[in-house]
């Protein structure tokens, strides 16, 4: 090879992967006064013990761990010279789950370490290691062995695990990549990075999530790769039989996830890594930001415009321009002389208010957030000692080490005054951690990593993440019984635990709606369900039919937030005329209607550890590899939706999964496991409901809570078969569902061609502040006569629509429709 002085440089400055020609070929260093990088592969298997649930494997050097960490979760280390590094992880709090059931076998060619679902196998002459179910289907296994390279520069190793690719496996997952949602054919690396204006296929972007979903045949397994450094992953991109994922350092550690539906590989996933707390029901509504809404009177003049017009809204945002300089927990008085008077009045008026901070504190010795950090030595420092220092917003700053419990617990105490003025939410930007010129911090900087020490190369892909946990942990002390709001921009694995997240500074254009679609979808299946776009684009300008298609698509993201640039003209809901500022109201107002059943999806999340938004792959994932609609996808399991994309679309083809629809605007009824033609005109987009769906719905407020519900309204779709829906419903804001203060209802659905049963069962200790359900009956093939409701007779009307409609006791137990 010739000597390349880009090469060169690459390598002296630790980013040998750069370098490694598509990504894990050898690479033979032409400098002289540096070792050669010689890869190092596992041998063959010598010898092993066990340790409880762990399983030590060596080749005479090296050391793999196979640890049993639950029925449908291995997790595989190495150690290049057989010391492993400590077993810690941000993303997973606790890795051992105490599992009772798993066994061990050898024989001559292998060994197999086995629970009651997966069998983990390990092969003796080549230490391949491979899982298969317990009927003996294989589902992932090595290409080659695992192997490693010494890093000249800082220490430690490279680390690589190549797997096969079967040639129909497709691949899911990694977070907000924006691409197609099958990876398979791509390359991709985590970094955090600031990504303005970001295009299709761009990468890396501002998240880092090492897990992916391989689903061959209809059988699903996930690997998730918990390594903090740069890591890259290969889906059969430079060979079509391999799928690889490396590292420039750290440890390789993965854990095998097994299926074999794709819904219990997130599932177990969450198991592992969290799920998000349930949020305040505010949280839910509809949010208006914008880069900066000041002074003041602008603030109250944008509340008044949206009470008066009778549009719904529950958050106001303050970006940076609400500070003094831009120095974090500060207010700059000449806009804002009065804050907690003013939060208090929209707080009246039911407006939520949600403020920025960033990490980058202003170097300024009459700033006492910087006098505070300095005195303590809470701000990074570089390999020689001195602080961290780089320009962002505020000019020249010095930025907390929040790996260190102690900044955590001191910038979550920070907070105090602005919860004293009243604010609901934080909202946690420029964490990548973004610096101006710079990019990032350099590599030398060092971090405390909770005791086990590392530069930033360790520390970059978590900074944002711990950044955020320390201000949602610092916000549940500050507002006790309250739930906090808190929404990243930067993340990792596990950063659901404390915060939603959004795609970032994206671009008024259809390409990008398309991607908001696509990348939501990735997120959800990704471990991270609180997730929204900027509606109608940060950056660029919409027209009225982009912004209102990307409303429509924004009822059913799962964060719901406007917000633009500055240097943009204003994009509020009535910002494009009177027929758009109608359009817009109808589908805001839908999503409020919509909120019990939105509500309860979380709840099924954090719970269970559902996905809230799910492809189209996930609900069949044995779907016909021709049929291609990776932008439509479902909310919860009851609704689907198909946005429309294209400016001008009056029409599209629609995908059904199996099973019986419903067109949500006029009720017709649609069979699945096929394509539909359907209009698209301007006031409406495709919304189906399941048929055999209970639906809640509230009645349209302004903001969450704006007045008492009478009785709830519940829609029940029709089906020839027995189906479940369940209604979740609590305080809204507070933690005590976490002492069982909730209702958890079941709606047991019974249809037949003559008559519908419906039967209600209630978990939990709430009382719910409605006293009746007002059912309305969709898609009934018969004409009701009889009502018996528990035994009693009950009377039947029809409504506007059409439908039947029966008022029954909230605390019914059964109800016979002939």
């Amino acid at each position: 090879m010739a000597k390349d002085s880009t090469k060169q440089r690459d390598i002296e400055n630790g980013n040998a992967a750069q370098v490694l020609e598509e990504g894990i070929q050898h690479v033979n260093n032409p400098v002289l006064d540096l070792p050669e990088i010689v890869k190092n592969y596992l041998g063959a298997v010598t010898g092993y013990h066990q340790e409880d649930n762990n399983f030590y494997f060596t080749d005479g050097s090296a050391c793999v761990e196979i640890k049993v960490v639950s029925d449908e979760i291995i997790r595989v280390r190495l150690a290049p010279k057989g010391q492993f590094l400590d077993d810690f992880s941000y993303a997973v709090p606790q890795s051992d789950q105490h599992v009772a059931v798993y066994n061990f076998e050898e024989d001559q060619q292998v060994y197999r370490v086995k629970t009651n679902t997966v069998t983990c196998i390990v092969r003796k002459a080549d230490f391949l290691i491979s899982f298969e179910d317990r009927e003996g289907k294989e589902y992932n296994r090595d290409y080659a062995p695992m192997h490693w390279e010494e890093n000249p520069d800082f220490g430690g190793y490279y680390v690589y695990c190549t797997k096969a690719a079967v040639a129909e496996e497709a691949f899911y997952g990694l977070g907000d990549k924006p691409t197609h949602l099958n990876l398979r054919g791509k390359r991709f690396v985590n970094w955090n990075s600031d990504t303005y204006s970001f295009q299709f296929n761009q990468d890396p972007l501002y998240r880092s999530i090492p897990f992916y979903i391989g689903l061959n045949d209809g059988n699903a397994y996930g690997i998730f790769f918990d390594n903090t450094f740069k890591t890259y992953f290969d889906f059969a991109a430079e060979a079509h039989d391999q799928t690889s994922f490396w590292s420039e350092g750290g440890e390789l550690q993965y854990y095998y996830i097994h299926g074999p539906h794709m819904m219990d590989v997130v599932k177990r996933y969450h198991s592992i890594t969290g799920t998000h707390y349930l949020p305040p029901l505010w949280a839910l509504g509809y949010h208006q930001c914008r880069w900066s809404y000041y002074p003041e009177s602008k603030v109250k003049d944008l509340a008044r415009n949206f009470r008066e017009r009778k549009i719904p809204c529950d958050a106001i945002y303050l970006d940076i321009d609400y500070m003094d300089g831009y120095r974090c927990f500060t207010w700059n008085k000449r806009y804002f002389p009065d804050p907690k008077k003013m939060i208090k009045e929209l707080a009246d008026d039911g407006f939520n208010t949600v403020v920025i901070i960033d990490p980058g504190i202003k170097v300024d010795e009459n700033y006492w957030v910087f006098r505070d950090g300095k005195k303590n030595r809470y701000f990074c420092r570089r390999g020689d000692d001195y602080f961290m220092e780089g320009y962002v917003w505020p000019g020249r700053c010095q930025f907390p080490d929040f790996t260190n419990k102690e900044v955590r617990e001191w910038w979550g105490g920070l907070f105090k005054e602005l919860v004293d003025a009243g604010i609901a939410g934080v909202w946690n930007d420029m964490n990548e951690p973004a610096v101006f010129g710079r990019g990032t911090f350099p590599n030398d900087v060092r971090h405390n990593f909770d005791g086990y020490r590392g530069s930033h190369r360790k520390a970059h892909n978590i900074y944002g993440m711990q950044m955020v946990r320390a201000t949602y942990e610092g916000l549940k002390k500050l507002f006790q019984k309250k739930r906090p709001f808190t929404i990243t921009r930067a993340a990792y694995a596990g950063t659901q635990r404390y915060a939603s997240v959004w795609t970032g500074d994206n671009v008024a254009t259809w390409e990008h709606l398309r991607l908001g679609a696509l990348q939501l979808q990735r997120l959800s299946v990704s471990g991270m369900p609180f997730c929204g776009t900027d509606i109608g684009g940060f950056s660029g300008e919409p027209d009225g039919e982009l912004f209102t298609r990307w409303i429509q698509f924004g009822v059913f993201s799962p964060f719901m937030r406007a917000h633009s640039a500055g240097d943009t003209a204003e994009r509020e809901p009535w910002s494009f005329g009177p027929e758009y500022e109608t359009l817009n109201r109808k589908f805001i107002e839908l999503r409020y209607k919509l909120l019990p059943y939105i509500y309860s999806v979380f709840w099924e999340h954090t719970k269970y550890g559902f996905p809230i938004l799910r492809p189209i792959t996930m609900v069949e994932q044995h779907l016909d590899s021709n049929i291609q609609r990776e932008e439509e996808f479902c909310f919860g399991d009851k609704i689907l939706v198909s946005p429309v994309l294209n400016p001008g679309q009056h029409r599209k083809t629609v995908y059904l999964p199996k099973g019986g629809w419903y067109y949500y605007w006029n009720d017709k009824r649609f069979e699945g496991g096929k394509e539909h033609e359907v209009d698209t005109p301007l006031d409406e987009m495709p919304i189906f409901i399941k048929a055999g769906t209970v639906l809640p719905e509230y009645p349209v407020m302004q903001y969450v809570n704006e007045r008492k519900i009478e009785a709830l309204k519940l829609l029940v779709y029709h089906a020839d078969r027995v189906t479940n829906s369940y209604l979740y419903e609590d305080h809204g804001d507070t933690f005590a569902y976490e002492q069982h203060i909730y209702l958890e209802k079941k709606f047991v659905v019974k249809g037949g061609a003559t008559s519908l049963k419906i039967s209600q069962s209630v978990d939990g200790l709430y009382s719910e502040k409605y006293d009746a359900y007002e059912l309305s009956l969709v898609g009934l093939p018969f004409e009701v006569k009889n009502v018996l409701v528990d035994d009693a007779s009950g009377t039947v009307e029809r409504d506007g629509d059409g439908r039947f409609r029966i008022k029954v006791p909230k605390d019914f137990k059964s109800i016979a429709i002939s």
